[in-house]
């Protein structure tokens, strides 16, 4: 058993039982849930302005909210389009700029598609390309971290190892693992103690035993078939073990955050915070 770690939970977006549409109320909501992270979702485009994102910042601070971003869904950095490739890195560029005015850390977001190109090519196009951006965002002087996504379809650009290697190979660059992406693109796989300890036993393996101290991480129900992830579902209604994948993290001493991204938000985000907890407490470990 490792020591001692704190996992922060939190909801993807702004809690559906917020008073007002809006990422402070968002924030305030979360906190008196009992939540203590938000993540910011930029999905369709970055529309927060620097006023805006500085009274976030005080607002997640007042309220002692760990936040993060997801960029805009609309990035493809293996585009044939050139064009396109320069709208999506702008676009990552954009959500990481307003990110770090809010004083989230963390940026996530989904890199490429394969198309019809072999795997290793996309990767070296992928990391020229993330590489270029990590570098820009430390010229401008900015604290974030790029975190790129597993993904739940093989053919999304996202498979573990991809974001892992990225990881090793980038400074300012850290996976975001979603644990029903994984189930999802394996099809029902990856879904047990044991598998969900692989994935962070490789996490270790390739990053070194401190990035499980600073993970971050998606879990929420899933609908999968054959090829991959078809949408998001409740944790009632999906087949994702979520609490030996909780157990797995306390018995691996996993760091960081959880955002929950189930439909049910805030419902799913509590059930995952109570059951880490009440496992946690248990001191259940069958690691050692």
């Amino acid at each position: 058993m490792i020591g001692e770690t704190v996992l922060s939970f939190g909801t993807a977006g702004i809690p559906h039982s917020a008073e007002k549409r809006s990422s402070v109320a968002g924030i305030a909501r979360v906190r008196a849930l009992g939540l203590d992270a938000m993540e910011l979702e930029f999905v369709r485009r970055v529309a927060m302005g620097g006023k805006s994102a500085r009274a976030v910042c005080t607002s997640a601070r007042d309220n002692r909210v760990r936040l993060s971003a997801h960029a805009p869904y609309y990035i493809n950095l293996n585009s044939q389009d050139p064009e396109k490739v320069r709208a999506s890195r702008e676009r990552l560029l954009k959500a990481a700029r307003v990110a770090a005015l809010c004083g989230a850390r963390n940026v996530v977001f989904h890199a490429a598609y394969y198309h019809d190109d072999p795997p290793p090519v996309v990767y070296e196009r992928v990391k020229a390309q993330v590489q270029s951006i990590a570098e820009q965002l430390r010229a401008e002087g900015l604290n974030v971290c790029l975190r790129p996504e597993t993904s739940g379809r093989p053919s999304q650009f996202g498979a573990l190892d991809e974001i892992l290697q990225l990881s090793a190979e980038i400074d300012g660059v850290s996976p975001c693992v979603d644990f029903a992406h994984l189930h999802a693109r394996a099809a029902g796989g990856v879904n047990t103690y044991a598998e969900f300890g692989a994935v962070l036993d490789r996490v270790e393996e390739i990053l070194g035993v401190d990035a499980l101290q600073d993970m971050h991480m998606h879990v929420q129900g899933i609908a999968y078939t054959q090829a991959g992830e078809r949408r998001h579902l409740t944790l009632a209604a999906s087949d994702l073990r979520y609490e030996e994948l909780l157990q797995a993290l306390i018995d691996w001493g996993v760091g960081g955050t959880v955002i929950c991204e189930s439909p049910s938000l805030e419902a799913d985000a509590l059930l995952l915070q109570r059951t880490h907890h009440s496992l946690r407490n248990k001191r259940g470990g069958s690691k050692d």
